[in-house]
């Protein structure tokens, strides 16, 4: 290895230690300068039908009455005769804001019940896991942006583009001030390192209580995602949260994980501030769970899910995607619910209108699908 991508390689690790926006300036510019994106992965596969109620489909209580019968009456209304879990409140705020779009009955190509397959495939963006692309990452390099995945390492739906980076909260101690002095005076035979290290360590000294965090949870991620998107140039963020895959006891487990879920939403918004009305979140899941309820009070690995499109970009107020129906002859494999459309066509679609990509960059986004043909943002 040579000194010089040792000595690079070194001073990209230690102020990533320490600081999220290591790899991007700080800015001073009006809020609408950037339309940015954030991409929320729920890993373990959310049960769509405990989240987005069809109240209307008759066949509902037949497959799960233990688990509608407690939150039926609560549900928020939606229309199309959909509700929304009562744990949601801040998303329900947000769909009567007309700045939430849930569409139903979607899947990526997988039908693969396997947690890890399902997700990279999801990730990718393509009919085949390519583990060193992934589908944001795409989008971002069709315009030259700056993407963060808050993760411990980078996640596949941010591979393959050098301007990605991830960050996760380190409870490691801060790096002495004397490694610093002498990465400078390594440097002085190579100016270029030597302004980055410096303007990497003006950076760690402006994000320096975000790293005091021992633990991560889901707001406090949201809140400092929020914060960096507002007032540096990354342009895209993806967080991960975990803990959906409800075997058993799923009605508490649920309502603690979409109070979470809601929690952080909510103060992204709050720490976007003005930025919210020039964000995307796109909030997704693996694959859905079966219709039917188990013997645990759970439900097993399904297939179509739910997706969530909001933000102050986004067209909202609707619920969007084809309803297959509930009967016992309009399951997938007589047993979980059919998707009726490609969970990618739609991400497309608000990725392109968004972020104003012509059809040759969605074909590199998303190579293999067409995407929607629908006004998703305002």
């Amino acid at each position: 290895m040579l000194k010089r991508d040792f000595l690079k390689g070194l001073a990209s690790g230690l102020l990533f230690l320490s600081t999220p926006a290591a790899h991007a300036a700080t800015r001073a510019l009006p809020a609408s300068h950037n339309k940015n994106v954030v991409w929320i992965m729920l890993r373990g596969a959310m049960d769509s039908l405990h989240v987005v109620v069809p109240k209307f489909d008759k066949h509902l209580q037949n497959h799960r009455a233990a688990l509608i019968k407690p939150i039926i009456d609560t549900l928020n209304p939606l229309d199309r005769g959909f509700g929304l879990h009562p744990s949601l409140e801040t998303l329900y705020g947000w769909y009567q804001e007309k700045s939430l779009l849930p569409v139903v009955a979607v899947a990526s190509p997988s039908r693969s019940r396997s947690h890890f397959f399902s997700q990279d495939l999801l990730e990718s963006g393509n009919d085949q896991v390519d583990y060193q692309s992934g589908w944001l990452a795409r989008a971002l390099a069709q315009k030259q942006m700056q993407g963060l995945a808050f993760a411990h390492a980078l996640p596949i739906s941010m591979r393959g583009n050098q301007t990605v980076k991830a960050w996760y909260p380190s409870s490691l101690p801060s790096v002495d001030e004397d490694i610093y002095s002498q990465l400078m005076h390594l440097y002085d035979q190579h100016p270029q390192l030597q302004a980055q290290l410096q303007r990497g360590l003006e950076i760690n000294q402006t994000m320096g209580e975000k790293n005091n965090l021992k633990r991560a949870p889901f707001n406090q991620l949201c809140r400092i995602c929020g914060e960096t998107l507002a007032t540096t140039d990354t342009q895209a963020a993806m967080l991960e949260f975990g803990g959906w895959d409800t075997h058993n006891n799923q009605i508490p487990r649920l309502n603690r994980q979409l109070q979470q879920l809601d929690k952080g939403l909510q103060q992204l918004k709050v720490s976007l501030a003005t930025q919210w009305q020039n964000t995307l979140v796109i909030i997704a899941t693996e694959f859905g769970r079966t219709v039917k309820v188990n013997g645990t009070q759970g439900t097993d690995h399904g297939t179509a899910s739910a997706l969530f499109l909001a933000g102050g970009a986004v067209k909202g107020g609707s619920v969007m995607g084809e309803w297959p129906g509930l009967a016992d002859h309009q399951l997938y494999k007589q047993r979980d619910l059919m998707p009726t459309s490609d969970i990618r066509s739609w991400i497309g679609a608000a990725l392109q209108q968004h972020w104003s990509l012509n059809d040759a960059q969605m074909a590199n986004v998303f190579p293999a699908v067409s995407v929607q043909k629908r006004s998703l943002i305002g």
